[in-house]
C-alpha cells in the first residue's frame, strides 16, 4: 500500500496570511487552508480534513460548525484517499478533534466563510477526481500537422461527448499521425491513429444523423473526465422539425419539396462523409498506418436495451454497436468469450443476451428485451462469427457465476483435478438451466410412462386371451351353421329363395277355410325361419 503524504500547507508560522485576525475565521484559497481562532491564535486546517460545514438557522447570533474526518468513525466515500490514511495510521495514538462551533453576532462573516470552505471543498474535490482519471491515461503521442499539402477536412461537426455540458461545433481535419478537432470556442481533441481501435462509419438512412465514430484502446482527457468513445456527426434534419405533430397533406407542394431537398441533404452528406473516410485511410496508409473505416449491417440490426432506453443494434465487422443515442455501446467481439440467452420461454416475446468478456474479472454486457422474432438471425450471425451461445429460460446472477469460473483453473477441461472425474468442459454447464435439462426430463417421464404403458397393454392382451379361451370352452352354440350361411354364394341362395316360393305355393293350394286357420300358423312359425330367410333376401335386394 502506498504511504500517506503528510499535510504541510504552511513551513513555519511566517508563511501564514499577514490579515488573519485572532478571532477570525479566515479561508485561504491558494495553500488550500481554513484558518480557525482557537483560543486567540490561529490554527490552519487543511481542506482535506474537512468533512463538512453547516450554517445553522441563526436566532439572536450565527453560528458555523465544522466537522472533521476522525477515527473510529466511518469516513465515508467522499474522503480523499491520502486523509483516510492518514486517520489510519494516527488513529492507535492520536488525538482528533471531531466537531468545532463558532458563534458570532455578525452574520456576515461567518456566512462569507461558509460559502468560501464550500467553495474550496468543491474545487479540492474536483482536482482529486482529475488527478485519479488522469493516473491511468496512457500518454498519447503528439500530433504531426501536415505542412505544404491540402488537409481533408469535414466543417461544421458537432463532437459527442461535450465539453463542460455545452454543445461542441467545430472541424475536424486528418493530418499525418491523427486527427484534431478544433470547436468554435478554440477548444482542442486530438485522436491519434494508433489509438483507434475501430473506426465506424453510418451512413444516414432511417436515422436523422451521418456520423464517424471511433473507438479506442486507450481513453482520453476529453474536458474533465476520461472517455474511450469519440464521435462527430451532423445532423441532416432537426430533432424539433423530425417530431413535429403538425398534419400536412402529402399533396402539398412544400411538403414535397422539403421531402425532396431532405433526400438531396442526405445524399450529399453521405457523400461528403464517404470521401472524407476515404481521404483519411488514404492520409493515414500514406503515413505508415493501418486503419479502415467499418459500417453496420443493418439487414442484421435488432432492437434492445443496453442501457435504459430502447435502441437499434447493430453489428459490424468487429463489432456490435448502438451509436445514436448516448450512452454508447460498443462491444468489441474479440473480447467476447460465450453468448447467453437468458428468458428463452414460449410464453415471454422477448429474451435477453448476455455478452461474456474473455477477461472474467469484468461483469458481462447485457443486452435486455429483445423482440423473439430476432432470435433466431442472431444465432445465425454468432454461427458465422464462430462465437458460442447457449440458452436459459430464467436470469442468472452473473456477478456469483463470473466469481466462480474467475477461479477454476480447469474451467474449459472436461475432468476435475484428479483427471478421471467428469465435468463439464467451459460454458456447458449453462445448458443445465435451459433445453437440455427440460429434454432430460421429458425424456425421464417418457421412458417412464413407456413402462407402465407395455406393462398395461401386456396385462390386458393377456386377459383378453384368457377371456377369449373361456369363452371357447363355455359356449354351447353351433358354429357351423353361422359359418354355412355366411358361406353361401349367390346361386346357394337363389336356389334356397325359390325352394321357399315352390313350399310356399303348395301350401297355398289347400281349401280357403284351411288357408284363413293355417296363415296365423305360418306367421307365428315364421320367426323361428326369419334369420335364415331375411338375410339372403337383404343380400339379393343389394346385389
Amino acid at each position: 500500500a502506498e504511504k500517506a503524504e503528510e499535510l504541510d500547507s504552511y513551513k513555519n508560522t511566517t508563511k501564514l496570511p499577514p490579515n488573519v485576525l485572532p478571532n477570525q475565521v479566515k479561508v485561504d484559497m491558494a495553500n488550500q487552508c481554513v484558518i480557525l481562532p482557537i483560543c486567540g491564535n490561529p490554527v490552519p486546517f487543511h481542506i482535506s480534513t474537512i468533512k463538512n460545514v453547516v450554517l445553522p438557522d441563526p436566532d439572536s447570533a450565527s453560528y458555523l460548525r465544522i466537522n472533521f474526518y476522525t477515527a473510529g468513525m466511518a469516513v465515508g466515500k467522499d474522503c480523499p484517499d491520502n486523509t483516510a490514511k492518514l486517520v489510519k495510521k494516527y488513529a492507535p495514538y492520536a488525538t482528533f478533534i471531531r466537531e468545532m462551533t463558532f458563534r458570532s453576532l455578525d452574520s456576515h462573516s461567518l456566512t462569507t466563510a461558509f460559502r468560501q470552505i464550500s467553495e474550496l471543498r468543491k474545487r479540492a474535490r474536483m482536482k482529486e477526481i482529475e488527478e485519479k482519471e488522469e493516473a491511468n491515461l496512457v500518454k498519447q503521442d503528439k500530433l504531426v500537422r501536415t505542412k505544404n499539402e491540402r488537409v481533408p477536412r469535414l466543417a461544421d461537426l458537432t463532437m459527442r461527448p461535450v465539453f463542460a455540458g455545452r454543445k461542441t461545433q467545430g472541424n475536424l481535419e486528418a493530418h499525418s499521425n491523427g486527427l484534431r478537432f478544433i470547436s468554435t470556442r478554440g477548444e482542442i481533441v486530438d485522436v491519434m491513429y494508433t489509438n483507434i481501435k475501430h473506426a465506424i462509419f453510418q451512413p444516414c438512412e432511417n436515422e436523422i444523423m451521418v456520423l464517424v465514430h471511433f473507438h479506442l484502446k486507450n481513453p482520453i482527457m476529453v474536458g474533465k473526465k476520461k472517455q474511450q468513445d469519440i464521435q462527430f456527426f451532423t445532423e441532416v434534419v432537426d430533432a424539433s422539425q423530425a417530431v413535429d405533430a403538425g398534419r400536412r397533406s402529402m399533396y402539398d407542394p412544400d411538403e414535397m419539396d422539403d421531402e425532396q431537398r431532405e433526400r438531396q441533404l442526405r445524399k450529399r452528406l453521405n457523400e461528403a462523409f464517404k470521401e472524407f473516410c476515404r481521404k483519411v485511410e488514404s492520409v493515414a496508409r500514406k503515413n505508415g498506418y493501418s486503419f479502415e473505416f467499418d459500417i453496420p449491417y443493418r439487414d442484421l440490426g435488432f432492437t434492445g436495451n443496453p442501457h435504459k432506453e430502447m435502441v437499434s443494434i447493430q453489428p459490424t465487422l468487429n463489432c456490435l454497436c448502438n451509436l445514436t443515442e448516448t450512452p454508447f455501446f460498443v462491444v468489441d467481439l474479440s473480447n467476447v468469450d460465450h453468448v447467453h440467452f437468458e428468458r428463452v420461454t414460449f410464453m415471454s416475446k422477448a429474451f435477453d443476451v448476455v455478452l461474456i468478456n474473455k477477461d472474467f474479472t469484468k461483469q458481462p454486457w447485457r443486452v435486455d428485451m429483445i423482440p423473439n422474432e430476432d432470435k433466431d438471425s442472431i444465432q445465425e450471425w454468432l454461427t458465422d462469427m464462430e462465437i458460442s451461445y447457449t440458452e436459459g429460460p430464467m436470469n442468472l446472477n452473473w456477478k456469483q457465476i463470473m466469481s466462480t469460473v474467475a477461479g477454476d483453473d480447469r474451467f474449459y477441461m472436461d475432468t476435475e483435478e484428479d483427471e478421471i472425474t467428469p465435468k463439464e468442459a467451459g460454458w456447458e454447464f449453462l445448458r443445465m438451466f435451459g433445453r437440455d435439462d427440460d429434454e432430460g426430463g421429458e425424456s425421464e417421464e417418457e421412458s417412464v410412462y413407456s413402462e407402465n404403458t407395455a406393462q398395461e397393454e401386456s396385462s390386458e392382451e393377456e386377459s383378453e386371451a384368457e377371456e377369449f379361451d373361456s369363452e371357447d370352452d363355455e359356449s354351447d352354440f353351433d358354429g357351423d351353421e353361422e359359418l354355412e350361411e355366411q358361406g353361401m354364394d349367390w346361386d346357394d341362395m337363389e336356389r334356397e329363395a325359390a325352394a321357399d316360393d315352390r313350399r310356399k305355393k303348395r301350401d297355398g293350394d289347400d281349401t280357403g277355410d284351411t288357408r284363413r286357420d293355417a296363415m296365423p300358423l305360418k306367421r307365428k312359425q315364421r320367426p323361428s325361419n326369419t334369420r335364415r330367410d331375411s338375410r339372403p333376401k337383404m343380400k339379393q335386394r343389394r346385389r
